[in-house]
């Protein structure tokens, strides 16, 4: 999508069927305000009656998995959405962040063993597992070094993620009915840190603006006290991770940036398929088990997320002062009815998936006060 190419509509589509109205909502809300700052048309939400055979700008709620769904929308590559394409869908999930517990263990079809190598030393320690067999075996493994994380590939908000502390533990979960279909579908087993500080690391590429990115995010309890997503703190600049870097970083978040450098490259390089414009890193900063300072990239987002519109929000305030040099921007996510703070922007008020009502809102602050 280039200044010159006036034509496109930007359109946004909720990738799940079951999708809840906050992520259509916030899906919509997000396409609405980036056709403005871009200067093209906003075409709602795709109908394939509407928009089939029209030269899009997909803001999809996932990211893109094989070549149908991309033919599907128009898509074909970066330029053509805000969001990433993979050719199957485990690459966008947890499950590449880690290798297999052996050569002999089930993997899905696709899988690159090259990715795992690229980032061994920027992960935390942990294995991925897509049988029950397999299951066992790697978390004895893992365990010997102190307690685990179980993370359901598909999850996300930090949702159906257990710790473990022992094999009989890990027994007991091996023994429940839904074991089977879990571990088939893909589980991640990851070391537990304490005291975890987790860091976003990302760029956005959008028309000819590059936005690169650093800063933490938070969680918050839901209406049933989950610990979930709760909102992202960025440090924004226009330009690279190399302008990103330009800027008086402590030590630790230099590291997160340079983790997800070694990420984000090692999937370009593992996965040839795979593109996108927005590439979102979790990195986890905290003390493993004997109380040493560690620190690993957790996931990539490859999609819209939490702090999609905080992007945004920065994208704006750059076109609006291109002389900026950086800007400070927030995304928030509470379930806590209340009114929207002084020069905050509303995203979405209402219901949410799990309970009667989520506010989402941004805010905007200058990098030098």
């Amino acid at each position: 999508m280039t200044p010159t190419n006036r034509k496109k509509l930007v359109v946004a589509h909720s990738v799940r069927g079951e999708a809840p109205l906050h992520e259509i909502e916030t899906n919509r809300a997000l396409a609405r305000w980036l056709a403005q700052i871009v200067g093209l048309k906003y075409g709602g939400s795709y109908d394939p009656e509407l928009h089939s055979g029209r030269d899009l700008y997909l803001l999809p709620t996932q990211t893109l998995v094989g070549a149908a769904a991309a033919r599907q929308f128009g898509v074909k590559g970066p330029e053509d959405l805000w969001g990433g394409y993979v050719d199957h869908d485990f690459i966008c999930t947890k499950a590449i962040s880690h290798g297999l517990y052996n050569k002999n263990a089930v993997a899905p079809q696709g899988w690159s063993s090259l990715f795992s190598e690229r980032v061994r030393d920027v992960v935390l320690d942990g294995l991925s597992v897509f049988s029950l067999d397999d299951a066992r075996p790697a978390a004895e493994q893992l365990l010997r070094s102190g307690p685990i994380r179980i993370k359901p590939i598909h999850a996300c908000a930090g949702r159906g993620q257990e710790v473990i502390q022992s094999l009989d533990q890990f027994d007991a979960i091996l023994a429940r009915p839904d074991a089977k279909a879990l571990f088939t579908e893909g589980v991640v087993l990851e070391q537990d840190l304490d005291k975890v500080i987790t860091h976003s690391v990302g760029q956005s590429f959008i028309g000819d603006s590059v936005l690169s990115y650093c800063g933490d995010q938070y969680l918050t309890e839901d209406a049933h006290g989950e610990q979930v997503y709760g909102g992202s703190n960025l440090l924004v600049v226009q330009g690279s991770y190399h302008d990103l870097l330009k800027l008086e970083l402590p030590e630790e978040v230099q590291l997160a940036i340079r983790q997800a450098q070694v990420f984000d490259a090692a999937a370009d390089e593992a996965y040839p398929g795979f593109y996108a414009s927005r590439r979102n890193y979790d990195i986890a900063q905290g003390l493993d088990n004997n109380g040493q300072q560690r620190s690993g990239v957790l996931e990539q987002s490859w999609r819209m997320g939490g702090a999609s519109s905080a992007e945004v929000a920065a994208l704006q305030s750059f076109v609006n002062d291109p002389g900026m040099r950086a800007i400070r921007v927030s995304s928030v996510e509470t379930y806590i009815d209340q009114p929207l703070p002084a020069d905050a922007i509303e995203v979405y008020r209402g219901p949410a998936e799990n309970s009667d009502f989520l506010l989402k809102y941004v805010t905007v602050k200058s990098y030098d006060g």
